[in-house]
């Protein structure tokens, strides 16, 4: 069988005040930046032969994988499944609020990060058992290269599980805005080639 390539990217960065933040599924948009960044992506990518690209719902990783497709005459394919992780009441909530209101679940969460369950939300094994199946489905379903434009904590379990990396050690893998990462797929094997490579990011 032919190799392919998966191109894993993260969507471009959000507002500056959302910094330190969990964000998880609240459905904010890019800034400048990210958009800027999106198009940085777009420019690197260009010359590449994608046959499908594929994204979140969500509307920072779905607007970077439009700005993406345009070189390609694509129609991205919006996946609910590659939704970043869900967490529940602690959505929108700052890092230093969450410690100060729940410091026993905080301090939970960093013994059992795979485990943990926020309240009404997932853990990264949950979010795990949504995102690992589309993703075999998608290479399962189409030929050539493709393009997923996911999110930190997506793009993270997708590469500890090619690396064979625990979930308890995902947030060693970094996951920077923007940022592409590079797999090869043959005979349903994987082979992670880049991780977390960031392009300078062109002027508006």
């Amino acid at each position: 069988m032919e190799k392919r390539y998966i191109f894993l990217v993260r969507h471009g960065a959000l507002n500056a005040r959302e910094g330190k933040r969990f964000i998880g599924q609240i459905d904010l948009p890019m800034s400048q930046e990210g958009i800027n960044q999106a198009k940085r992506l777009s420019q690197v990518l260009s010359c590449v032969p994608l046959s499908h690209i594929f994204c979140s719902d969500l509307q920072r990783a779905r607007h970077t994988a439009e700005i993406i497709a345009e070189k390609h005459n694509i129609l991205p394919t919006v996946c609910q499944e590659l939704r970043e992780i869900y967490l529940g009441e602690w959505e929108g909530k700052s890092f230093e609020e969450i410690c100060r209101k729940f410091p026993g679940d905080f301090i939970q969460r960093g013994k059992d990060i795979a485990n943990f369950c926020p309240p009404g939300g997932e853990s990264f094994s949950q979010c795990s058992r949504r995102v690992l199946p589309k993703l075999d489905e998608i290479m399962q379903t189409t030929t050539g290269n493709i393009l997923i434009a996911g999110h930190a904590g997506v793009n993270r379990l997708i590469l500890c599980h090619i690396l064979g990396i625990p979930l308890a050690n995902l947030f060693r893998i970094s996951q920077d805005y923007g940022c592409l990462n590079l797999i090869s797929y043959r005979n349903e094997k994987y082979i992670v080639k880049v991780i977390n490579k960031v392009y300078q990011i062109i002027s508006a």
